[in-house]
């Protein structure tokens, strides 16, 4: 491991470097909202970038039924899991009150189209158009079912969206955009039956009362798969992928109505974050000006970790990718403390073997063995409890929690490996060897008891 660390730290050290400063690097494994290769980038949440901010209010029921707190859980993840669909980057969407839906949108300045998309109810319904109203292709009859209005005369539903199991984009068979899907076993059965005996009938799909298509069955469909086509003009890009993220992600159990809506300019934002940046560099200076004035030589050579271990969760931030509120930022500061703390704890420990007598390469290996059980013990449990933060916090919490998650591991790697492997390098240098780059007196760097010197030969790698 000693002999594979230094170059372990050039490669990290590489691809933090090439996520951090490539222009317009794309990472194939991962994808856009559109479908294509995602381009590393930070994303920013609403309070430094800007967007919109949404509240909805649960309507009653028809029968009078309100939503209760469980109806409010789960309009809160079907609006989430929509939204994400568009491609915002970590919206937030939380419960304020009895009855109400906040969502915050980073990123968007006109919110008008996911507003739409989050105010649908979006119950589906398959409904048998019968021909002494709605007549045949060939024989047309009194009443039409146009594409975006109400049915004129309304008819039961032979089924509704939650027997679809599964939908996608697609085309018909002229190339027009279509949505494909996928029926569960009881709608599949009953479309089947339908479709086999009404060949040549008209059959509607509606969406929250409005029609989407009303398609002529050609032919029996028996195997729980069809499309939904866009009908005369067909769907645009933009009606074909909401029409399948609400088949994906359900109806909401209660009609949903906004109340207000609000703009963050990202004016404000960018004034938060020159101000906390502001901050943290003041203290990230003051941790550097610390450890130089008061450990000297290694003070240094952690200083140069640290720099290292900012380049790294940068990097990290950009890949996975990470949404950096101030809260996160505020997270990120404090992992870099954390980082200090460690190192403080090695270096105070190699002292204390350099005034035992040891040798200074010996001193720094102890140092660093002996110190390990406090600095594992302290990240464990700040772990385990930014893990708790994560699973069981609201959005905000969870951003903190995992830049302190992230920052907390690299921080580790950056002071047991990179620290480490750096002072094993400048300790065999003959400039290094000199008792005030150590913080010690000349008597304490060359004192050298008699015998052997306990645990000198006993350093863990």
């Amino acid at each position: 491991m000693r002999k594979a660390a230094p170059y372990l730290i050039v490669i990290i050290g590489i691809l933090a470097l090439a996520l951090d400063f490539w222009p317009g690097l794309k990472i194939p494994f991962q994808t856009d909202a559109s479908g294509s290769p995602r381009t590393v980038n930070i994303v920013l949440g609403l309070d430094i970038q800007g967007g919109a901010k949404v509240v909805y209010q649960a309507q009653p029921q028809p029968d009078g039924k309100t939503a209760g707190p469980g109806d409010m859980s789960t309009i809160v993840g079907i609006i989430e899991r929509r939204v994400n669909a568009t491609g915002v980057a970590e919206p937030l969407v939380y419960t304020q009150g009895s009855d109400q839906v906040v969502v915050e949108l980073p990123g968007v300045t006109n919110a008008a189209d996911i507003e739409k998309l989050v105010g649908q109810t979006g119950r589906l319904d398959f409904v048998p158009l019968p021909t002494n109203v709605y007549g045949t292709a060939s024989a047309p009859g009194p009443q039409t079912a146009s594409q975006g209005q109400p049915l004129p005369v309304p008819e039961p539903p032979l089924f509704s969206g939650d027997q679809v199991a599964s939908a996608n984009p697609s085309t018909d068979s002229t190339g027009a955009r279509a949505v494909a899907f996928t029926l569960k076993s009881e709608g599949a059965k009953l479309f089947g039956t339908y479709t086999s005996a009404n060949v040549g009938h008209f059959f509607a799909i509606v969406l929250d009362g409005a029609v989407i298509s009303a398609p002529q069955i050609q032919s029996a469909i028996t195997g729980g798969q069809g499309i939904i086509t866009g009908g005369i003009g067909g769907f645009t890009a933009k009606e074909m992928n909401d029409l399948v993220t609400v088949l994906r992600y359900g109806s909401l159990p209660f009609p949903v109505a906004e109340v207000s809506n609000s703009v963050v300019p990202p004016s404000l934002g960018a004034e938060f974050l020159h101000q906390t940046l502001l901050a943290a560099l003041i203290g990230i200076l003051l941790v550097f000006a610390f450890m130089l004035i008061y450990y000297r030589l290694p003070g240094a050579v952690a200083s140069g970790a640290l720099i290292y271990y900012g380049l790294v969760v940068v990097a990290f931030f950009r890949f996975i990718p990470v949404t950096l509120t101030l809260a996160g930022i505020a997270g990120f500061v404090l992992s870099v403390g954390m980082a200090v703390d460690a190192n403080i704890l090695i270096f105070e420990r190699s002292k204390e073997e350099l005034r035992l007598g040891k040798t200074l390469p010996a001193a720094i290996e102890a140092g660093f063995s002996r110190a390990w059980n406090s600095i594992l013990d302290s990240n464990v449990s700040s772990l385990i409890t930014a893990g708790i933060l994560y699973w069981f916090g609201s959005s905000t919490i969870r951003g903190f929690a995992l830049v302190l998650i992230i920052g907390v591991l690299v921080s580790m790697f950056t002071a047991i490996t990179v620290t480490r492997t750096i002072l094993r390098l400048v300790v065999r240098q003959d400039w290094a060897r000199q008792a005030r780059l150590f913080g010690v007196t000349e008597e304490e760097f060359l004192f050298r008891p008699a015998g052997r010197v306990r645990g000198e030969a006993r350093g863990r790698v």
